[in-house]
């Protein structure tokens, strides 16, 4: 049986769960209050990962730019000379190298535009491809303590949603934004040369331009980032109804939690709804602004051409050069909408690589002895939960299992069996006391190959949606076919696994429901015992098989402990008696210890248990 207890302070240093909580509630804070887009700065060390093709995409973006800038000055020469004195005895002849001119660099526009999507793609492909690697490899090493405070739901939302926003990001919005960028740059520093007054006349309307940028793109960043966290939640809603369908369509509430999902789905849009009108007024007022402010300068420029200030050649490439400015601001006003997007995704992404396993190897660490002795010692240990830390799931424990030695735990429901289990595993520290294996305290060791000398079989093993194969040979990655066969004759799974319709390699489906509860512990029986640990953790391995199969299973789990150390959380006759020692628990402590007919002539608490368990047999 689980056991749900909680961690207490100790020292008056906050508890373990409320110190990730408290972290948890910062990070909220914080992206609440962030004014830029530093959160992008995590992405550059994915990016100096493929420095090659980042190169390559800006060497090709400044040359698309360059060719972008260099159209202009091709018109300028065009159009100077069907305008100038040699216009009257301009021929086809004596145009045709303009024309030429003009061809070539549209064909190097072409070119390195080409080449730019294509490096700028693969550089955002590859690195949102490791950026979702590097996010769940890091989630897989978080420990329990933090799926305690954080939603699984939300945890694939940012696995999925806001890893897809910043892909977004990089492999569109980013090309057009550091184009439109230098764009705006190149056509700057060209109108300067062109005309230094006209371009001073654009840059003292530019703070005007800019200003909706400021005003409404931190507001977009803060409705984007509230539209995400509203939409992890409806989806952690689903997760949870959709984990417990069965549950909820016996009890006939399946248009209350569509009504639940509903209404979150559609809080999220609301406020996404807000984030679009923001951005498409910032967008109207940049895009209003820039154009206005083009067409007043052009206007200018022909009565200066009019006047003979300056060559039609001149007004053309300077009015071409204010109008490529003019559309990259307002690229750029409408992609920082994306930037601020991603960059609100991308805070949510850092949370979850900022977060710290609670539970790692000490640098340096103690090796285990080799080979293995198969001895657990728990001294004098008091745990509690992180989500409950006024109520202690174990309360000065102590405990020694010695080598090969059958250890049996047995209690009232509550009383920190299965809490024993998680802290040999090292799910969990303890707040006070030691766990040891082998001799060596767990804080001290490499929490995997503490795990390594360990296999578990739970009262409800999960499984997998591969094959039968792939779910036994989940237990030792290395297994030949024949431990795995070996391991699936000794679980007494053959029969059943033989009638399948591709046998040993049929898909069993998600979570294995196409097998019936016993099979799926027979499987989850063969998964511990392919991988020939020392020390056996059954936490009720027999708990959902018919009587028969379990005089069959409990036979092989017999040969299965024959010189390995086995602690047994039982609530089964077979089980009991056939332990070496039985270990009382009650309210986290160690309240009885003997064999079967020793406790039973004691008529304490264990009596008692036996003849609710057992009944006559006992």
């Amino acid at each position: 049986m689980s056991d749900v207890g909680v961690e207490p302070q100790i020292e008056g240093r906050p508890t373990a769960g409320a110190a990730l909580a408290q972290q948890i509630d910062e990070a909220a804070e914080r992206r609440a209050k962030s004014r830029n887009v530093r959160a992008l700065g995590r992405l550059v060390p994915f990016i100096a990962a493929h420095r090659v093709d980042a190169v390559a995409a800006g060497a090709f973006l400044v040359v698309a730019a360059g060719a972008s800038l260099g159209l202009t000055g091709a018109v300028r020469l065009l159009v100077d000379h069907l305008t100038g004195a040699q216009a009257a005895h301009a021929t086809g002849a004596t145009l045709a190298p303009w024309f030429w001119l003009l061809a070539g660099v549209a064909l190097a526009l072409a070119l390195s535009s080409a080449f730019r999507y294509f490096f700028v793609t693969k550089l955002g492909e590859r690195i949102v491809a490791d950026l979702r690697k590097a996010t769940y490899a890091h989630i897989l090493s978080l420990d329990p303590a933090f799926f305690l405070v954080t939603r699984t739901g939300e945890v694939l939302s940012r696995l999925t949603t806001d890893i897809q926003i910043v892909e977004n990001l990089l492999t569109t919005s980013i090309s057009v934004s550091l184009r439109n960028l230098l764009m705006l740059i190149g056509g700057v520093a060209f109108m300067v040369v062109v005309s230094p007054r006209m371009t001073g006349l654009i840059l003292i309307t530019f703070p005007v331009v800019i200003a909706p940028l400021f005003l409404f793109g931190r507001r977009v960043r803060k409705l984007t980032a509230s539209t995400q966290d509203q939409f992890a939640q409806a989806i952690g809603n689903a997760g949870e109804t959709l984990d417990a369908l069965e549950v909820v369509q016996a009890f006939g509430r399946e248009a209350a939690g569509a009504r639940s999902f509903g209404d979150a789905v559609e809080a999220s849009f609301r406020t996404s709804l807000r984030r679009m009108t923001a951005r498409a007024v910032m967008t109207a007022a940049v895009i209003g602004l820039v154009f206005g402010g083009v067409v007043w300068i052009i206007w200018l420029g022909v009565n200066s051409a009019l006047n003979h200030e300056l060559t039609w050649g001149t007004l053309f490439q300077f009015a071409l050069l204010a109008v490529m400015a003019a559309g990259a601001v307002g690229a750029l006003g409408e992609s920082w909408g994306d930037v601020q997007k991603a960059a609100g995704a991308m805070e949510r992404v850092s949370e979850l690589l900022a977060a710290e396993p609670s539970i790692k190897a000490p640098v340096p660490h103690r090796a285990l002895p080799r080979p293995s002795r198969g001895e657990a010692v728990l001294e004098d240990v008091t745990f509690a939960y992180p989500a409950r830390p006024d109520l202690p799931a174990l309360k000065g424990f102590s405990l020694q299992v010695r080598s090969g030695e059958r250890v049996a735990l047995v209690g009232p429901s509550g009383a920190g069996k299965s809490t024993v289990f998680r802290l040999l595993l090292r799910f969990y520290d303890p707040q006070a006391g030691r766990v040891l294996v082998d001799g060596v305290d767990l804080r001290e060791a490499d929490p995997a190959e503490a795990r390594a000398r360990m296999a578990l079989v739970a009262q409800d093993s999960p499984l997998f949606s591969g094959s039968a194969l792939e779910n036994v040979r989940f237990g030792r990655e290395d297994a030949s076919l024949q431990d795995v066969q070996a391991a699936i004759r000794a679980a007494q799974a053959e029969a059943f696994i033989a009638a399948l319709p591709q046998g040993i390699e049929t898909p069993v489906g998600e979570r294995a429901r196409s097998l019936s509860g016993g099979q799926r512990q027979r499987l989850a029986i063969a998964r511990a015992l392919v991988r020939q640990a020392p020390i056996l953790l059954l936490d009720e391995a027999t708990s959902a098989l018919d009587a028969e199969n379990e005089r069959l299973v409990q036979r092989a789990l017999d040969e299965a402990m024959t010189g390995r150390t086995t602690l047994v959380i039982a609530h089964r006759l077979a089980t009991v008696l056939k332990a070496d020692r039985i270990v009382v628990m009650d309210d986290g402590r160690v309240v009885e210890q003997g064999t079967h007919a020793e406790l039973v002539a004691r008529n304490g608490l264990y009596a008692r248990l036996a003849s609710l368990q057992f009944g006559q047999a006992a």
